[in-house]
């Protein structure tokens, strides 16, 4: 008997499930760095269940250069990651899986000094995510608030929607990087009804 694929929805995380903050000290506009920072964006737990009543999995792919950069410890990113999981599941909403990378070709903390396949732009991520999960990727679907997110998942042979409001300077490029979201949504929810009408 053949198995069915699985299709997905591949989240990036920062500025898609949670917000991303203004860093004062360093004028810089980033992930959390610390477990209060961490506050999830709203809706994106009604989105994610509205993506699961859809039949779709949902799974984090994410670039997390903080460690490499030297921003928080594994120990920190673990608690952000469980204040996640628990914020979600208080609205019902789970997520089916996670993937990060770690690595930065920069990188201040030397064990995360890397120039890797999983790093998005590259699709390592989605690639292994549609292995072990059983992923049909022409049938899935990367969200992301980023130009890495649309790149990696356009090469995953995913369709995409990208989150957040086209500016000229970002037109511009994407058509330099010859990269082109399916979609734009302002929000995670938005998205899930965009996928809902498709």
């Amino acid at each position: 008997m053949i198995k069915m694929k699985n299709k997905a929805i591949f989240l990036d995380r920062d500025g898609v499930i949670n917000e991303i903050i203004y860093h004062k000290e360093m004028g810089v506009i980033d992930s959390p760095f610390t477990v209060e920072q961490f506050k999830l964006l709203p809706n994106a737990a009604k989105a994610i269940n509205k993506f699961h009543s859809l039949g779709y999995k949902v799974i984090i792919v994410s670039n997390q250069p903080g460690l490499a950069k030297d921003n928080f410890t594994l120990e920190i990113f673990e608690k952000m990651k469980e204040k996640m999981r628990k914020e979600l599941k208080k609205n019902g909403a789970e997520i089916d899986a996670e993937y990060y990378c770690f690595h930065h070709p920069y990188a201040k903390v030397k064990k995360y000094k890397k120039n890797c396949d999983c790093r998005k732009p590259k699709p390592g991520m989605i690639l292994k995510a549609a292995k072990n999960h059983n992923i049909d990727l022409a049938k899935s679907w990367m969200i992301g608030d980023g130009i890495t997110d649309i790149k990696a998942g356009q090469t995953a042979g995913c369709k995409i929607i990208f989150i957040g409001r086209m500016k000229c300077d970002l037109c511009k490029l994407m058509e330099d990087e010859q990269v082109k979201p399916n979609y734009i949504a302002p929000n995670l929810y938005r998205a899930a009804l965009i996928i809902e009408e498709e």
